[in-house]
């Protein structure tokens, strides 16, 4: 259990991102933080770890005051893992050196049950055949596979994620969100701090929003997410601006799929017409089309709405034979793609660490007649 009371950090410049933080984290809690840029969501996870010291209030870790002095917190730390958002992997030590040396100098462990250890850690989150490369010959991505390898390889009781993908390319957040699911069935103690809201909505069973300093709003997914009980919660949701899907099976769930699309529309005031074309494209493309080929489909599918452009998007990255938009069947389709608010292209992806080959972009405008 952490328990944190009353937590302030000044820093010398008299930004003030945490003003006073109270809150208890039980044992297994999986919590979300969110929030607009620059309300003190990763200083808090940096206090936490005491990585930033806090200028007052106090930090309980099962039973312990990690802020009072006198306090080892090197043992305190041996319980938490932090990932970073960098990486902060070792450049000249390779990727099995990287993930040993601290079970050796911190814990220590002989090299043959690091080694042991870290090569079990390494089939866990796919990167088993990476095992001699160095961190400069792997994608983004993978770096961030083997920075959450590292540090469960301490074997820490809590671990904190400071947005751990928003250093990454689109097509990567997905392999490292898949590990943190799976971590997450763990029992660990997991705080992550993030700006992918649909991530946050299916992993949590806390969703703390923080905003001026404070947790303004703490609660379940469901309440945060579509029952916010303050004002400011309420329009920071509003503008949440996108949805994922990974279509890995032939029995994909499209109509709930169409549900949760018009629940996002709603919530962002996007026209029903412009948001029916995109679901009409989306079925087309990936249902009708791609995922009806042989062989077990693999496509991810990402919607985004920018409210400062008003354009909506729909990005599908997919392998195998690449498939031409205009030979579709559909003549619904093909109007859609010949509308002067439809935009349609067309590109091969090189070097993508999730073997995807190929990509179909579309963007929908709205023009008011």
């Amino acid at each position: 259990m952490i328990e944190i009371r009353h937590l302030r950090k000044v820093f010398d410049d008299d930004t003030i991102p945490l003003k006073d933080i109270d809150i208890t984290i039980n044992d297994g809690d999986v919590i979300s933080i969110i929030g607009p840029s620059g309300t003190g969501k990763s200083t808090l996870l940096r206090c936490i770890n005491m990585l930033t010291e806090p200028t007052s209030g106090s930090i309980i870790v099962d039973g312990q005051d990690i802020t009072a002095k006198g306090c080892n917190l090197n043992e305190i730390r041996k319980k938490m893992g932090m990932v970073f958002q960098s990486f902060n992997l070792f450049g000249h030590l390779t990727i099995i050196e990287n993930i040993m040396n601290p079970q050796i100098t911190l814990l220590g462990r002989s090299r043959q049950e690091a080694y042991d250890k870290a090569m079990y850690l390494l089939q866990q989150v796919g990167l088993a055949s990476k095992v001699f490369a160095y961190p400069d010959e792997l994608s983004g991505g993978q770096q961030q596979r083997i920075a959450i390898a590292r540090t469960l390889a301490m074997d820490p009781d809590i671990i904190l994620f400071d947005e751990p993908t928003s250093a990454l390319d689109p097509s990567m957040i997905g392999e490292v969100q898949s590990v943190i699911k799976m971590l997450a069935k763990s029992g660990r103690t997991m705080m992550i701090v993030t700006h992918e809201m649909d991530f946050a909505r299916k992993i949590s069973n806390r969703v703390l929003f923080m905003y001026d300093g404070i947790i303004y709003e703490d609660g379940s997914p469901k309440q945060i997410f579509e029952h916010p009980q303050k004002e400011i919660t309420k329009k920071f949701i509003q503008r949440l601006s996108s949805l994922t899907y990974k279509i890995d099976s032939t029995d994909f769930d499209i109509e709930a799929m169409n549900d949760e699309l018009g629940a996002y529309g709603e919530k962002l005031l996007i026209e029903a017409e412009r948001l029916s074309k995109l679901s009409l494209a989306l079925e087309e493309i990936c249902i009708n089309n791609l995922a009806a080929r042989e062989g077990v489909p693999d496509i991810l599918v990402k919607v985004e709405y920018s409210e400062k452009l008003d354009i909506l998007t729909m990005l599908v990255c997919y392998k195998g034979e690449k498939f031409d938009l205009h030979s579709s069947q559909s003549r619904l389709f093909q109007s859609l793609l010949a509308e002067s608010t439809t935009e349609a292209r067309q590109d091969d992806i090189k070097d993508d660490p999730m073997g995807y080959e190929h990509m179909i972009s579309m963007r929908f405008k709205w023009v008011e007649e």
